[in-house]
């Protein structure tokens, strides 16, 4: 009895199971869920910025080396050294 008990709760939580939920449902062309689920519309193209390389230099911010712009740089024992 015990084991035919355990069956039928196993077999009802497998039909229960969550399933995520699709984030277009109901929000319509132009739109999709936000916070707390409500249709919020969508701003329009997002713009990606483009890949930053190091030792590069980018007008108005300096030489990028991999972690922060360096206004500065010079040659430095066979590489380059930033200031």
């Amino acid at each position: 009895m015990r084991t035919i008990l355990l069956a039928v709760l196993a077999a009802g939580a497998a039909l229960t199971v969550p399933v995520p939920a699709d984030a277009r449902q109901g929000c319509g062309v132009g739109a999709h869920r936000g916070p707390g689920g409500y249709c919020r519309p969508n701003r329009g193209r997002v713009v990606v910025a483009p890949r930053v390389v190091v030792g590069r230099y980018y007008q108005g911010r300096g030489y990028w080396d991999g972690r922060r712009y360096w206004g500065q740089r010079y040659r430095w024992h066979g590489g380059w050294r930033y200031r």
